[in-house]
């Protein structure tokens, strides 16, 4: 839609970077009052694709508001992300604050001397009332800063404009010194847009990226978009990535674009974000529309938004080229491990993580009583996946599935978990209620060989064997610091706990990484361990176990039937 469109806008916003060296900058927001009542602001308190409460308003500092002619307009903040104000005549409303924007790393606000990084949940407020009217945002930035979003264009190269507060929220801004190129593929327009230096080739990122995105239709018919933007981060101190409605913003270490699985990691990621613009963006679970900025829209369903993310990530590469089959086969290794690893997988199911996602503790804990919606998510699309191959007789998979909730639901946005049963029942002419209440609704319970017997593959562990404590430690000043124990490992059983201080081995100062130091000695042995706990000196006895070396990887079985070739084509559109 053309900027144009835009030009009666009712609320206009005004972002001026004023001390970029302290993030900080100043924010104008013009609202259209019709009556003499109170107007009510609220700053979001968490971003989409972040499912966490971030209380963004306390950056937010100096607030002043004024109407028309600029007399001073009484209010008072009425929550923690509220401010209500008494305009005593209809008419325009000028509000006035600061934002510190110095939290990169949550993908929300960073301004700096050389860029800054816009995420308009972060930045701007809105009111219910004028939440659906047509918005623009106006940059006021230092000479020789360059522009970019997936919203249109403005009057200038610094305007933005968009429909309403929704496609602002999620639609941000990267301005600044940076590099950009640009590239187009079936009918569509793509920006790539890199701030920051570092190992990466962007002419390399550019040819990839652009052999990515014409992979889509292998799940999907259409597109949600026009236009893409990438914007990518090479940073210190800041990695991940966050999807938003034509766009996404990926952060890496800047030195981590050289070696060949560390630019595959960039890949996958870029991939898992394109994905999103289709699923999370163009279709998303119910309890998620309208997004609530202020509270938590809690869904059972995130592990298919992000778990069903993952899964198809790099099955988009693969089908690329980008990625090589015996890399897509290590990969899913290292889930499949991590994934027996995971005590958690016993406890909670993929329904019950995505429920608690807002509450999610993570680490130790997490691990032990709970499950991903990322990982889990994962295994749960594939076994979706062989159900719907198998019993459809390969005429449909879950990618169909997926295309069509985007079909269906692509315009009105929001699913339920019935109407993927429902898309799942019609794929294979059964009644897939019961598998949703045995694999969803519950812990996943599945044969890991038996499921990759489907596709004519086999985990083949190495025979060599290295030993287990279930301790995962990170160096602290040269000791090991516990961070993750495995449940009912040799470290578990003995009542090691996270945060002890690991700093002798038998009476001998650990002077190396534990996992080395532990590799002395043999499955069976005794060892003590001396530990801080709580600025208190112990010791505890270890009983050493062992394991199969590494992840192990996965290969074909010895004789592939003509059902396990067909189930794997079927599966990931390369032979096995």
């Amino acid at each position: 839609m053309s900027s144009s469109a835009y030009s009666w806008a009712q609320v206009n916003y005004q972002i001026s970077i004023t001390e970029p060296a302290h993030h900080l900058a100043q924010v104008r927001a013009e609202f259209q009052v019709n009556e003499a009542k109170p107007l009510t602001l609220m700053l979001p308190a968490w971003r989409s694709g972040k499912y966490q409460i971030l209380d963004l308003a306390k950056g937010v500092t100096g607030f002043s508001a004024v109407d028309a002619q600029g007399k001073a307009i009484q209010w008072q903040k009425t929550e923690k992300s509220s401010w209500t104000l008494e305009p005593t005549t209809a008419g325009k409303v000028v509000v006035q604050y600061t934002v510190y924007a110095n939290e990169l790393g949550e993908r929300t606000r960073h301004i700096d001397e050389t860029h800054a990084y816009i995420n308009s949940s972060a930045f701007l407020m809105f009111s219910h009332q004028q939440k659906s009217e047509a918005v623009s945002v106006q940059l006021n930035v230092p000479q020789g800063w360059r522009s970019f979003s997936g919203m249109a264009k403005g009057s200038n190269e610094h305007q933005f404009v968009a429909a309403n507060y929704d496609v602002l929220a999620d639609s941000p801004i990267e301005t600044g010194i940076n590099q950009h190129l640009t590239f187009s593929a079936d009918g569509r327009d793509y920006d790539l847009v890199i701030w920051g230096e570092g190992n990466y080739n962007a002419a390399q990122m550019q040819k990839d990226l652009e052999k990515l995105v014409q992979q889509t239709d292998a799940i999907w018919q259409g597109y949600p978009y026009q236009r893409y933007l990438f914007i990518v981060h090479a940073t210190d101190g800041a990695r991940g990535a966050t999807e938003h409605l034509n766009s996404t913003v990926i952060q890496r270490d800047r030195f981590t674009f050289g070696k060949r699985e560390d630019y595959l990691a960039f890949l996958s990621t870029a991939s898992h974000e394109l994905v999103h613009t289709w699923n999370v963006k163009a279709y998303r679970p119910a309890e998620l529309v309208p997004y609530d900025y202020l509270n938590p829209n809690y869904s059972k369903l995130l592990w298919i938004s992000e778990g069903s993310t993952s899964y198809f990530q790099n099955q988009l590469l693969l089908r690329a080229g980008l990625m090589t089959k015996e890399e897509f086969y290590a990969d899913l290794a290292k889930r499949l491990d991590k994934f027996v690893h995971t005590p958690g997988r016993l406890v909670q199911s993929v329904s019950e993580s995505s429920f608690d996602s807002w509450i999610s503790l993570g680490g130790d804990h997490g691990t032990n009583f709970g499950v991903n919606i990322y990982s889990e998510g994962y295994i749960a699309s594939w076994l979706m996946d062989e159900l719907i191959l198998k019993q459809s007789g390969r005429k449909a998979s879950y990618r169909e599935l997926h295309n069509q909730l985007y079909q269906r639901f692509g315009k009105t946005t929001a699913f339920t978990a019935k109407d993927v049963i429902d898309i799942a029942s019609e794929l294979t002419g059964e009644d897939q209620n019961p598998w949703w209440q045995q694999q969803v609704e519950k812990p996943l319970n599945f044969d890991i060989e038996q499921l990759l017997a489907s596709f004519g593959l086999q985990w083949q562990q190495d025979k060599k064997r290295e030993i287990f404590s279930g301790v995962t430690a990170e160096n602290k000043a040269g000791f090991a610091l516990v961070k993750k124990l495995e449940r009912d490992s040799p470290a578990w059983k003995a009542g090691f706990t996270s945060e002890d201080l690991i700093v002798a081995v038998n009476g001998l100062q650990l002077k190396a990484d534990l996992a080395e130091r532990l590799k002395d000695f043999k499955a069976g042995d005794k060892v003590q361990i001396s530990y801080f706990r709580q600025g208190r000196l112990q010791h505890q006895p270890l009983v050493l176990a062992d394991e199969a070396k590494g992840t192990g990887k996965l290969v074909p079985v010895a004789k592939p039937s003509r059902q396990q070739k067909a189930m794997h084509q079927a599966w990931l559109g390369v032979d096995l």
